[in-house]
This record gives C-alpha cells, structure tokens and sequence, in this order.
C-alpha cells in the first residue's frame, strides 16, 4: 500500500479528483489505491512509451492521461533519460545529476510537447502529487486548485530541489503545513485539515537527520 494512502485512510477524508505529475509505471503511482476506490485521477507523464502503458492500464477506470511535460512554457521541451529519471535537461539540478552523478547525452535526449499546468488543471484537485526531477515549481507556480493535500518531490540523498526557495515562499503565502517528510518527499497539508502529530513531526525528524547524514558522508568521502 502507497505511504500516503496508508497514512490518509484512518483521517476518513473524501477526496473527489485526485492528480499526479510524473508518473512513471502505472503500477507504482503514488495515487494507485486512489485510482482503485473508484475516486477520478489525472495523470500526467512526459515519456510517450510510459504514458501509453499508463493509459492501457487503467482503460478502465476514472482517469485522464496527459502526455506532455509540464514546464515554464507552452511548446516543446528536451528531456534526458537517466534509467527510471527522467528530466528537462534545462534544469539547474535534478536526482540523477546529483545522486548519480549522470551527465547528459545527446543520445538519451528527446523532446516532448510541454504546457503550464494551468492547462491541466480545471480547479478541482483535492490530492496532488508531483514528482518530476526538480521541475515541481513550475506545477505550483501555475497551480489552479486549492488541494488539501500536496505531495512533492523535494530531497534524497545528496539531492535537495533547486526550487526550494520559491516552493516554500508559495506553500507559506498559500497556507500549506509539512505533515511528514520520507526518503525524497515531503507532504503537506491545507491548513487546519487536521493537526500534524508528534509521530508525524518524529517520521520527519528521522528523515531529516538521514538526509544531513548522507550529505556529510559525501564531504567527508571528498576529503
């Protein structure tokens, strides 16, 4: 069962449309069990290969694929595969640029077509989670609906958006608090949806204090 999922279901919340930003393979959707009670999803994904499997995979169900990146712009925009990450190579800062130390090549490079995600959202989402390789501002920055609840890619291992600034500055100015963080996201709720509890704020210290430990091995490693 998705993390998320397992730590919503006891809040009984009803959540009416439900999106995710970078999909990947349909079977490890970060909004799979969503998609299964039958609740309406959005799905988007850059890759044209993996979104026709997200597409034929849930034929059957309440869900809308798009398969175009999400950008700055509206128009086309180049991407570098690095195994199961793939990126806009215009990024300043990306997990397999700073994790794998992966260095572009021409050959795994390919354009898409790419629009701001206020074409993609008609207001309504209520759970939105964005995992796109450093790219998770430009979803928020043209974000039409309120969710309550907001899953993002922000850390991981020696890895910390480079967006950070501008992501904080618009969860505070839109009052949006962290509920936890794991091993590369971190979750947030709409203010007063309900209160974040001591084991909540643990899970984020341990994650936290995980992430500075993997981060002073790599300097003392350098040394």
């Amino acid at each position: 069962m998705n993390r998320i999922y397992e730590k919503l279901s006891p809040k009984k919340l009803i959540f009416t449309h439900v999106c995710e930003v970078g999909v990947y393979i349909p079977e490890t959707s970060n909004v799979l069990e969503f998609i299964r009670d039958g609740v309406r999803a959005t799905l988007v994904e850059a890759d044209p290969e993996v979104a026709e499997k997200i597409r034929v995979t849930f034929a059957a169900n309440n869900v809308r694929v798009y398969p175009v990146a999400v950008w700055d712009t509206t128009g086309t925009l180049q991407l570098s595969k690095a195994a199961s990450s793939t990126f806009a190579t215009a990024l300043p800062s990306s997990p397999a640029r700073e994790n794998d130390r992966y260095h572009v090549r021409e050959e795994l490079t390919f354009e898409v077509p790419c629009v701001q995600f206020s074409e993609i959202d008609d207001g309504t989402i209520d759970l939105l989670s964005v995992d796109i390789e450093g790219a998770e501002w430009y979803v928020l920055k043209h974000l039409r609906s309120r969710p309550k609840v907001l899953s993002l890619e922000t850390h991981g291992k020696y890895y910390t958006n480079p967006y950070m600034p501008q992501i904080s500055d618009w969860l505070h100015h839109h009052n949006y608090v962290l509920w936890y963080k794991d091993g590369s996201d971190s979750v947030y709720i709409a203010q007063g949806l309900f209160a974040v509890s001591f084991l909540d704020k643990l899970e984020t210290r341990q994650a936290e204090l995980l992430i500075r430990w993997k981060k002073l091995k790599r300097i003392f490693k350098k040394k």
